[in-house]
């Protein structure tokens, strides 16, 4: 059966683009903090992500100094956040009921409650899920930078839900990374940069969404620039608590 992603991996500068992303992650895993001491560098990465995550979405940028998280976009970032891992295997076996449950706890304190977990009522947004779901459930094999790239462009672009979308796709994509094995433990932050560089990535994701061949190729670009950039940040993390 013929993988309906492989066309991509033929556009001007993928190829390349996935080497570079992959190594940058391979180097921030073989960190000699991250040998043993990962489950708190991944837990940083996770809050930062979710930080840049809401804010993308006009959320609170951090965290205030009480601990106490009144603004509801970063309150259902910081919630995705903690529930990765359980949401792992959902993601891979069930995608659809796994997105429900990721909107259900981004927007928790942003809509109706029988609005929650409920994608837009539409037959096109249906099929074009459907089709996502299994793309991600085993229907490629594309690599991961590729695969998380399509899933966030994809959702974006589908916008199922009106309410904390943003947040949803950034954590579904962020799942991709993590169980295709990309990323396997959550280090790299890739939404950081997509939140220093908010212009762009709204001008990229814009592309994905016309399906031009050219724009999907600068929408995995910029989707692997991120990846490097954010393997980056997963290394000044681990470099700090390694002098700390």
């Amino acid at each position: 059966m013929t993988d309906p992603l492989a066309p991509l991996l033929a556009l001007p500068g993928v190829d390349e683009a996935v080497r570079a992303a992959r190594d940058a992650v391979d180097a921030v895993h073989r960190h000699p903090t991250n040998r043993r001491g990962w489950p708190a560098t991944a837990a940083e990465a996770s809050v930062r992500a979710a930080r840049a995550s809401a804010a993308l979405d006009g959320g609170a940028p951090g965290i205030p100094d009480t601990g106490e998280v009144t603004d509801p976009v970063l309150a259902g970032a910081l919630r995705i956040a903690e529930s990765i891992g359980p949401l792992l295997p959902v993601w891979q076996r069930a995608p659809l009921q796994a997105l429900a449950r990721l909107h259900v706890l981004a927007a928790a304190d942003l809509t109706e409650d029988d609005a929650l977990g409920r994608p837009r009522a539409s037959r096109g947004v249906s099929a074009r899920l459907d089709l996502l779901a299994g793309l991600v459930a085993g229907g490629s094999s594309v690599p991961g930078p590729v695969l998380a790239a399509v899933v966030h462009g994809e959702l974006l672009t589908l916008a199922p839900f009106p309410v904390a979308g943003g947040v949803v796709a950034r954590a579904a994509a962020r799942l991709t990374a993590i169980g295709t094995g990309l990323d396997p433990k959550g280090l790299a932050i890739p939404e950081v940069y997509y939140f220093r560089h908010q212009e762009r990535y709204s001008a990229a994701a814009e592309g994905f969404g016309t399906g031009d061949r050219d724009a999907v190729a600068a929408w995995l670009l910029f989707s692997c620039e991120a990846v490097e950039a954010g393997s980056r940040e997963a290394v000044a993390i681990a470099d700090a608590a390694l002098t700390g």
